[in-house]
């Protein structure tokens, strides 16, 4: 034993009236005793034993003493992380904050130090750098940039779906140009214009090799990379993906349309695996489709009967001994797959003549350039590129030991509703994780649930961790959609007489932007929301601001000047070369290219 000290007395009565407090909040939030009798005995239980260990040791009051404040930190816990005090918390931050991000919360979910926190994960090469290395990459080697606040920049991982929303000349393309030059790997781009190709080609040109495909032929542009859909379909998994691809849309309803696309897929895979099988070509399909039930029938089926797939010649059967009706409905359904064979320009961006590999694209930094108008039959070319480059892409990241490409494949899709609408409610939801970063713009959620039907639209959006919705849009729905999401803030209101004076004050529910700000929001403004934190409005930057744009389109604008200069030059030569003259004839009288006296003026 050891004696009780002045100052020993003191922390006792200290601990023993903590002692009590967290008794009492025990009973009450832990074990729901709301009796005050109760809690009073308990307290007055714990008090009891915290004055007996007066006359107890040093170390044995020091134990008590622990004991008791690891039981108040837990009562605290347990208090804190209720669903009652987080909702009331989170309230309270929002009111506070207005409704929006703060500094600290970007700073701490969307910031280059909290993506360079994970670069392990999303690059697992970066492993073996050291931390010094790994904090000087630039933040664009593992994430997308996707405004700036204030003083900092708001980031999006490389792994996550980003899309964006904004009507025409809003911005979206000079956005969309900085992020294709940024992309640290491989990219695909799907645009309708030539314009993303001239203000990134030259600078993704020093990463990698840059190639056109055209099928829309616009611009005058070659392609120089070509594609054949019936590439690799000998594989029956392909042939289905393939059909997948080309006849986009929903699936797997209950309407109509829904109905009628499955059974042309079905059919389509058919015919694409016996062309495959057979070395035709895409003209042999459409002229199976065209052809007479019976013709065609026998010549399909006698090559389908060669596949391991027996099911395939079933489905072929069946297709051309079905009724006329039948028939006909499926094969219009069918048809916008095939309209691209009446086209020239795609016909030859079609034709196969220059091969490529995925695995060598993804290692030399490719970039490929996909030009499609808005019409749906070159729509359907456009998606068996995409979806032939993002699946085997897919196949490559299983194959890794950490089943991821390293660096990601960038899948740049603009206006991927109108000219490539692959199967995004399917690839959101897991292409960020094999390495395949996807970044796809929209009109509108009207053009998206048009294109992938409304509950496709839903998953797209859902599976989406960031979203940035530009200004000028005018659809209602959409408008207050996005306001509903931001959510609502509390703004004080004061009522004045008519002198003026401030008779009362009271504060009413607002959403935290409105549907009108967000119509009217100022030219490069985006409302941005981000996994993990409130809604911010920042500011874009277009790519035709960059320094390092400026100077590859003076370094452009050189090179067109060499050209023109050497082709005048050229010119010049020809017309002063006396080869130039007219040959073997007199300089001053033309030679007539007519039989004498024939059609001859008068007075010749």
């Amino acid at each position: 034993m050891m004696p009780t000290g002045p100052t020993t007395l003191l922390l006792l009565l200290a601990l023993g009236a903590l002692a009590v407090l967290t008794a009492a909040r025990a009973m009450d939030t832990v074990l729901g005793w709301r009796h005050r009798g109760r809690a009073a005995v308990a307290a007055l239980v714990v008090g009891a034993g915290v004055v007996a260990l007066a006359r107890a040791s040093v170390a044995v009051q020091v134990a008590a003493g622990a004991l008791l404040a690891a039981a108040a930190a837990a009562v605290v816990w347990h208090h804190r992380t209720r669903s009652t005090s987080t909702v009331a918390r989170w309230g309270a931050r929002s009111r506070r904050k207005a409704g929006v991000a703060s500094t600290l919360d970007i700073a701490r979910v969307a910031s280059s130090w909290a993506m360079k926190r994970k670069a392990t994960t999303v690059r697992p090469s970066f492993a073996d750098l050291g931390w010094w290395a790994r904090w000087r990459t630039a933040t664009s080697q593992v994430a997308v940039l996707l405004c700036r606040v204030g003083g900092l920049r708001v980031w999006s991982s490389i792994e996550d779906v980003t899309l964006l929303f904004g009507g025409p000349r809003t911005g979206k393309t000079g956005w969309f140009a900085g992020r294709i030059i940024d992309a640290p790997g491989a990219a695909v781009v799907t645009s309708s214009r030539t314009d993303l190709h001239a203000l990134t080609a030259g600078l993704r040109a020093r990463r990698g090799p840059t190639y056109v495909f055209n099928p829309a032929g616009l611009g005058g542009m070659p392609s120089t990379i070509t594609f054949d859909p019936l590439t690799g379909c000998a594989d029956s998994v392909t042939a289905a993906q393939r059909a997948w691809d080309m006849l986009p849309g929903a699936s797997g309803g209950n309407s109509e349309r829904a109905y009628w696309t499955d059974q042309a897929r079905r059919v389509l895979t058919a015919l694409l695996h016996a062309a495959a099988l057979e070395t035709a070509t895409m003209i042999d399909v459409l002229r199976w489709v065209a052809a007479p039930p019976d013709e065609a029938r026998k010549e399909v089926t006698a090559i389908l009967r060669r596949s391991p797939e027996t099911a395939y010649a079933d489905d072929a059967e069946q297709f051309f001994r079905t009724n006329e009706r039948t028939r006909t409905s499926i094969t219009s359904t069918m048809m916008p797959a095939l309209g691209w064979l009446m086209s020239p320009a795609a016909r030859a961006a079609a034709s196969g003549a220059t091969a490529f590999n995925v695995a060598e694209l993804l290692r030399t930094k490719v970039t490929i350039y996909i030009l499609g108008a808005k019409d749906e039959r070159i729509a359907a070319l456009v998606c068996a590129l995409t979806g032939c480059i993002a699946r085997e892409s897919r196949q490559i990241a299983a194959r890794q030991d950490n089943g991821r490409l390293d660096p990601p494949l960038t899948l740049a899709l603009d206006e991927a509703a109108l000219i490539s609408p692959v199967p995004l409610n399917e690839w959101t939801a897991d292409m960020g994780g094999a390495g395949i970063t996807i970044v796809a713009a929209f009109q509108s959620r009207a053009q998206m649930m048009d294109r992938w039907d409304e509950t496709g639209a839903r998953v797209i959006v859902g599976n989406a961790a960031s979203i940035m919705v530009f200004g000028s849009m005018r659809e209602r729905d959409d408008l207050t959609y996005w306001s509903d999401l931001t959510g609502e803030r509390d703004e004080p209101v004061a009522t004045t007489d008519s002198g003026g004076h401030i008779t009362s004050r009271t504060v009413r529910t607002v959403p935290v932007v409105s549907a009108s700000q967000l119509a009217n929001l100022p030219r490069y403004r985006v409302l941005v929301f981000h996994r993990g934190m409130a809604p911010v409005i920042g500011r874009v930057r277009m790519a035709w601001t960059r320094r390092d744009v400026r100077a590859q389109a003076k370094v452009d604008r050189r090179a067109a000047q060499a050209v023109v200069a050497a082709a005048e030059e050229a010119a010049r030569a020809a017309h002063d070369s006396p080869a130039a003259g007219w040959a073997g004839e007199s300089p001053t009288r033309p030679v007539l290219d007519r039989a004498p006296g024939e059609g001859a003026p008068d007075g010749w």
